[in-house]
């Protein structure tokens, strides 16, 4: 069992940056994918950047590429996703996900989520 706990998330101007974390719960962080994910306003869940467990290998989406960087401390047991050159199209719920297998069709542990929003 894993447990995720998000902050980070504030209201902030469009060209700004912010910085979420992701805490878990548990020793076998080290063995976890990780990833977030974020919901606008109407709008459905959608995959934001993914990492695996040994920092090796990440994704982002098209939207996101060049402006987020998703990294991790094994350490400390958290995930983070630096966002930068933040637009208002990247208000959302931003969520972080944990799953013990690499790019599942649904992952097995979610946050209670950290709401970003960018003003204009």
């Amino acid at each position: 069992q894993v447990q995720l706990v998000e902050s980070g998330g504030e209201v902030v101007q469009a060209g700004g940056s912010l910085r979420l974390s992701c805490a878990a719960s548990g020793r076998t962080f080290s063995s976890y994918a990780m990833a977030w994910f974020r919901q606008g306003p109407g709008e459905a869940r959608d995959f934001v950047a993914t990492i695996n467990p040994s920092s090796s290998i990440w994704y982002y989406a098209d939207s996101v590429k060049g402006r987020f960087t998703i990294s991790r401390d094994n350490a400390k047991n958290t995930v983070y996703l630096q966002m930068n050159s933040l637009k208002p199209e990247d208000t959302a719920v931003y969520y972080c996900a944990a799953d013990r297998n690499w790019l599942p069709r649904t992952y097995a542990y979610w946050g209670q989520g950290t709401q970003v929003t960018v003003s204009s």
